[in-house]
């Protein structure tokens, strides 16, 4: 990508899962080689269920996130919120990514994933996509490895390489901002 920024960048990660603050490592380091990034790990509140069980919720998590993570010195900020919806075709899976670096917002998502039935029927009765995958397969906190899309996939696709390719696309506008007006980017939360 034709970027200007070099030196060292600070993105804070609102989150302490292995698994997200990887993906932004990998990610802006992809996209910024130039530049030494440095990882900061924030507690931030989502606002949200801790299963988003819409797009609609899954997007305002990432964005609280973000937003609730601006007392953390930085150069960018970055929140990945996982949550489910029903579409035509059934339920899936997906993840909303929030970028900023103050002065906007940039979101991104990853791809989505078709969700079996019982799953979503679990998830309905209040448990968590990861806790759901873990009682299916019998493993121990999927959701800070492989993820659903790890066990679904059969290891082909992960959690992590989702959100590295959707935060890839995402900061396509901040690596490239000559080429977006960022008005056009930093769409309100509730689109109409």
């Amino acid at each position: 990508m034709n970027n200007e920024k070099t030196g060292p960048l600070t993105v804070a990660v609102a989150s302490h899962n292995p698994v997200k603050v990887e993906a932004a490592r990998q990610a802006f380091s992809a996209v910024f080689p130039q530049c030494d990034i440095k990882i900061v790990e924030v507690d931030a509140d989502s606002g949200v269920p801790d299963q988003p069980m819409s797009y609609e919720q899954t997007r305002e998590g990432a964005h609280n996130r973000v937003v609730n993570s601006y007392e953390t010195p930085a150069d960018y900020y970055i929140a990945y919120e996982g949550g489910v919806d029903v579409f035509e075709d059934g339920p899936k899976t997906f993840a909303v990514v929030c970028i900023s670096d103050q002065d906007s917002l940039v979101y991104g998502q990853t791809a989505s994933l078709p969700l079996p039935l019982s799953i979503y029927q679990s998830l309905l009765e209040g448990l968590e996509l990861g806790d759901a995958m873990d009682a299916l397969f019998n493993t121990h906190n999927i959701k800070q490895k492989g993820g659903a899309i790890g066990q679904l996939t059969q290891g082909i696709e992960t959690r992590l390489s989702i959100y590295q390719s959707a935060t890839v696309l995402a900061l396509s506008v901040f690596a490239q901002p000559h080429l977006y007006d960022v008005s056009e980017v930093s769409m309100p939360l509730k689109m109409h």
